[in-house]
Formats: C-alpha cells, sequence, structure tokens
C-alpha cells in the first residue's frame, strides 16, 4: 500500500476517451469518401427502379458536392456554444445520416 509500487493519482485518473477537439484532415476527407459512398448506392438504386419511401427520403436529402463545409464537418447541437458541434464528437458519427440542420441552423 505504501511500498514502491503504490497506485498514484495519474494512473488512477486521467482522460479515458482521447477524442481530439478538431477533426483532422484525413478524417474530413473519410467523410467526404463516405458521402460519396452513400450517393454512390443511393443513385444505383434509385437507376434500377425500384421506389420505396425510404428512397424517397434520402433522394430529397443534399448530395456531397451539394453540402457547404459546416454542413459536411458540423452536425446541429442544442446544448453547444453556436448550436453546433463538430461531427466526430457524435457518437456511432459513421452510421449516422446527419446531412440536413433545421431552418435558421
Amino acid at each position: 500500500m505504501f511500498g514502491a509500487f503504490r497506485p498514484s493519482l495519474v494512473a488512477q485518473g486521467g482522460l479515458l476517451w482521447k477524442n481530439p477537439f478538431r477533426m483532422s484532415g484525413t478524417r474530413k476527407a473519410n467523410v467526404r469518401k463516405r458521402l460519396k459512398a452513400v450517393d454512390d448506392v443511393i443513385a444505383t438504386v434509385a437507376e434500377s427502379g425500384v421506389q420505396c419511401k425510404a428512397l424517397d427520403k434520402a433522394m430529397a436529402l443534399p448530395k456531397e458536392s451539394e453540402m457547404t463545409p459546416r454542413d459536411k464537418y458540423t452536425v446541429f447541437s442544442r446544448y453547444a456554444n453556436g448550436h453546433r458541434k463538430s461531427f466526430h464528437k457524435v457518437p456511432k458519427f459513421t452510421k449516422k445520416t446527419m446531412r440536413t440542420s433545421p431552418p435558421g441552423f
């Protein structure tokens, strides 16, 4: 307990999930690549002639080329300063579709 191998405060505490403040250029490139891949899938399904409600909703979303950088890399957050937060701070951000924001934001 009080010997050479006693636990220190540094070993017991600290930041568990190390999440950078800004998105790196590589992460931004991966987001753009992911958005383009989704756009290609939506276009392929639309060309095949399939019609469904989910496809209609997907067709209404803006394409990656039509989105502003603000919409690509940030999302609306009710609690963040300025009501925007970085996209990589959202849980499971690679699996979610967040291409639109509320009007005015």
